[in-house]
């Protein structure tokens, strides 16, 4: 299924303007890499694919000395190819999250080894906020007028209460933590 909503990134970020793949994949490690990525493994396999269905079309532009640049852009069916997907709802998925599958079976191990994975998932979660805060201003910086600006910044708010609600929790979890050590439980082997 993943490369089904591959194709839906890709057309979306060649509904921002046409790209090489090259340029597909940077955008995408620029703009929506904290909760979405695409390797060239995907990207080349489905751009294929979006030609063949005449979704996206594909100009070569001679570079002079340099491999030729192949460009992809949107066709009038792959936007709405596109704004067709975007109505559709979202199905929910479960996420799979080894740090919390690790927490759940805390009690094997002491609890200050415990104490540890949830202070450096809340370092990670503080660093995450600082990263938001400068995208936040280089993308305003850089795309005021822009009328994606609005989307953009939705996204990035998105992390940052995201981000801030499991500092928020790691603050309470590290509380118990310290309670449960305290009290001598949680501290096998």
């Amino acid at each position: 299924m993943r490369e089904v909503k591959s194709r839906y990134a890709i057309l979306g970020m060649l509904s921002i303007a046409p790209m090489s793949g090259y340029d597909i994949k940077k955008e995408v490690e620029t703009s929506i890499s904290n909760f979405w990525t695409e390797s060239y493994g995907q990207i080349y396999p489905v751009l294929k694919s979006l030609i063949a269905e005449k979704l996206v079309t594909k100009t070569v532009e001679s570079e002079g000395g340099k491999p030729d640049r192949h460009v992809y852009a949107l066709t009038a069916k792959g936007r709405k190819e596109l704004r067709r997907w975007l109505l559709e709802g979202s199905a929910p998925k479960v996420q799979r999250n080894e740090f919390l599958l690790k927490l759940f079976f805390g009690e094997e191990i002491p609890a200050k080894a415990n104490i540890a994975h949830v202070e450096n998932f809340r370092e990670l979660q503080r660093g995450l906020l600082k990263k938001y805060a400068a995208i936040e201003k280089q993308i305003t910086r850089e795309n005021a007028g822009n009328p994606n600006l609005p989307y953009w910044l939705m996204t990035i708010s998105y992390g940052q209460h995201v981000s801030r609600a499991l500092v928020h929790w790691c603050d309470k979890t590290l509380a118990e933590l310290a309670r449960i050590a305290k009290s001598g439980s949680g501290t096998k082997r």
